[in-house]
């Protein structure tokens, strides 16, 4: 059980959540929902007992029973006793230290036979055994079959995964924690479809509690039985899913809408009619200040008229004119050690192409849009950027966005000179005024996408090398970043998963991978952009 009183969570100046008190009962199934930017998991990570410096709290939060938890940005080298993907699952249940010690006692064992030394591993084994030590591969594998992620990658290095795959391995180790409690943030991220599917019979089977953040409408409205609404500092508690959730969001805004429109109604009728007495005899002048008195309590307790969340539309001023051809690849491969990702990748971007990188996680698309924009050398082949082209890149894990500065700082003044100019481009992108004087690391992860979209607005490149540029992002901002990009006149190469997000981009090409293959764009095409 989670349990919170009277909590309040604050971020620099701005307050998230204000003397909120609300429960994740045994067995339930929560689902936290809310706007970039509401503060979900600054709302986790005070849950969890482990928040950001930037973050301060009041009231009490008490959780009952042992959690996972998986994060919306993964820790870099993993949790283990050692960086392998293996490592970092067993350190969930503690079998990774249980691991290493049976090995040791093994050794000493075998070195030394004595009686206590035998002991010593009898009881390090009977341990590693209660925990489920000698069923811990087998566990993982049926864990990873059902995420699509390849066994082998288990025993990798954490950093040589893609984000797709990093994903998964966090999932595989939440799971096979086996907690009494999940605490999952954006746990649909790089997932396809049979993946998604499949942890969504895992989540209805699990008979803990879970509270989930997440922007996928499908998880949200089959896998939990409760919402928490968080918005402009409150949390609201709605029984049902998802789609209950919204239909009874919508029912109480019409009746506050309605109520405050009498209320309004009222306290005007009130007013004139107190103004209509003043001045007049004594009598009457003591009835005005008696309907005043009136007219200031149906104030004081007016019905509060939750503001309706905007849908988002963002805008990417007008490029400068580039060359008929801004990006050329020939020949282009890579490879990390003795495993070649790509093997030659060849096509040619024509100005005011929206070019789509398309295949499974791992196949090396992330790896692709670093050589298209400079930020790694290929293995061999060459990339050409052609006349008059500046080029715009979007890392997946934000990387162009300088952590050490404010979100306003991070704004190049070339081209917006002023503060002014500055701020009201970062609110254009849905980071208003105290957003914007915070560090990214406090921002959320949609936060910080906008952010980095909001960076690319505020130069001139003509050529977009994005990669995953609506992870985080809630619906209406996804869809919005589609539209955005199809009305823009430059050169864009995206690597994406959102099937809104391409249907609004109406793309004109795609690079297919492994299969490496670049062709137009077919409709057909589309049932392949979930393929994770």
């Amino acid at each position: 059980m989670i349990a919170g009183t009277s909590l309040t969570i604050e971020i620099g100046n701005r307050a998230l959540l204000r003397e909120a008190s609300f429960v994740v009962g045994a067995g339930e199934k929560v689902g936290l929902v809310g706007p970039n930017g509401a503060g979900k998991s600054s709302f986790i990570s005070v849950v969890i007992g482990e928040p950001s410096p930037d973050v301060r709290s009041s009231g009490t939060v008490r959780v009952q029973g042992t959690f996972g938890y998986l994060p919306q940005v993964p820790a870099p080298n993993g949790l283990g006793l050692d960086p392998s993907a293996y490592s970092h699952v067993l350190s969930s249940r503690g079998l990774d230290v249980l691991d290493d010690a049976l090995d040791r006692a093994r050794a000493a064992m075998e070195k030394e036979p004595t009686e206590e030394n035998i002991q010593h591993f009898a009881d390090i084994e009977e341990k590693f055994q209660q925990s489920g030590g000698y069923e811990a591969e087998a566990v993982m594998a049926r864990l990873a079959d059902g995420l699509g992620l390849r066994q082998n990658l288990l025993m990798n290095d954490i950093e040589s995964l893609s984000g797709g795959q990093r994903r998964r391995v966090d999932l595989v180790r939440v799971l096979f924690g086996q907690p009494e409690i999940m605490i999952l943030d954006e746990p649909t991220n790089h997932l396809d479809l049979p993946a998604k599917r499949w942890l969504m019979s895992e989540l209805e089977r699990f008979t803990g509690a879970i509270l989930v953040v997440s922007h996928d409408l499908e998880l949200l409205d089959t896998s939990i039985t409760k919402v928490l609404h968080l918005s402009q500092g409150r949390l609201r508690e709605y029984k049902g899913n998802y789609s209950s959730y919204r239909a009874q969001f919508a029912a109480d805004q019409e009746r506050s809408e309605r109520s405050s429109a009498l209320e309004e109604r009222e306290i005007r009728r009130l007013a004139t009619l107190a103004d209509s007495m003043r001045g007049s005899t004594v009598r009457r002048a003591r009835t005005a200040k008696s309907i005043d008195r009136r007219v200031a309590r149906l104030e004081s307790t007016r019905t509060e008229v939750r503001r309706t969340e905007r849908t988002s539309t963002f805008r990417l001023p007008d490029p400068p004119r580039s060359g008929e051809t801004p990006l050329a690849a020939e020949a282009v491969s890579v490879a990390y050690g003795s495993s070649t990702v790509i093997s030659s990748v060849g096509f040619s971007a024509r100005r005011g192409d929206r070019i789509i990188v398309l295949g499974r996680n791992g196949a090396g698309k992330s790896s692709l849009l670093r050589c298209l924009a400079g930020a790694q050398e290929p293995s061999t082949g060459t990339v050409a950027i052609g006349v008059n082209t500046s080029v715009g890149y979007f890392a997946q894990d934000h990387d162009q966005v300088d952590s050490n500065v404010t979100a306003l700082d991070n704004i190049s003044s070339a081209i917006l000179r002023t503060e002014t100019q500055r701020r009201a481009l970062l609110g254009s992108f849905g980071l208003p005024g105290k957003a914007a004087s915070q560090l990214p690391s406090t921002l959320s992860g949609g936060e910080r996408a906008k952010l980095g979209l909001a960076m690319l607005a505020a130069g001139q490149a003509n050529l977009l090398i994005l990669d995953e540029p609506t992870n985080n992002l809630d619906p209406s901002s996804i869809a919005a970043v589609g539209r955005m990009l199809s009305r823009w006149t430059g050169t864009i190469v995206v690597v994406s998963h959102e099937r809104a997000f391409i249907e609004a981009l109406q793309p004109t090409h795609f690079i297919g991978l492994p299969e490496e293959r670049f062709s137009h764009w077919r409709e057909e095409m589309l049932d392949q952009v979930e393929l994770r």
